[in-house]
C-alpha cells in the first residue's frame, strides 16, 4: 500500500510504531538493531557483516555488535558462507518474520488512520482501554 501524507503524518505513523513495540512484551531494539534486522530482511540477500556494514555506512564491529542482540532475540542468526568459510552469512528466523510482520500490521494500522483522515488513538488512549 503506497501511503500519502505529510512529513507530520509519517513522523507520526513512525512514532506510533515505535511505542508499539516498546509497549509490547519483548525485547526493545536500538535504532541500529532495528535498522540492521529491516535491511536484513527487506533486502536481497544472502547477507554478510560486510556487506552489511557497507549498505548501512557503519563499522563491522558496530554491525558485529547488533547481530550479536538480534541472535539473542532470535531474530537472526550467523552461518559460515559454505562456499567461502572466512564469510558468515546472515539469516533471517520464524521469530524475526514474526517481528516484521508485527511491525508491517503497526504501521498499516497508523497509516490507514491517517488515510481515512480521522485522528489516531495516542498509545495512552489505547492503554487505557484495555
Amino acid at each position: 500500500m503506497l501511503v500519502q501524507g505529510t512529513p507530520d503524518q509519517f513522523i507520526e505513523i513512525l512514532r506510533e510504531t515505535i511505542v508499539s513495540l516498546v509497549r509490547r512484551d519483548g525485547p526493545d531494539l536500538t535504532a541500529r538493531q532495528l535498522g540492521v534486522f529491516l535491511t536484513v530482511y527487506l533486502g536481497e540477500g544472502p547477507h554478510t557483516v560486510r556487506g552489511l556494514a557497507s549498505a548501512l555506512n557503519v563499522s563491522k564491529p558496530a554491525i558485529t555488535r547488533a547481530l550479536d542482540r538480534l541472535g539473542e532475540f532470535d531474530f537472526a542468526r550467523r552461518k559460515t558462507d559454505p562456499q567461502d568459510r572466512r564469510s558468515v552469512l546472515v539469516q533471517r528466523t520464524v521469530k524475526g518474520s514474526a517481528l516484521l510482520r508485527e511491525i508491517s500490521a503497526t504501521m498499516a494500522e497508523a497509516a490507514t488512520v491517517f488515510q481515512e483522515g480521522t485522528t489516531a488513538p495516542t498509545a495512552r488512549q489505547r492503554a487505557s482501554s484495555s
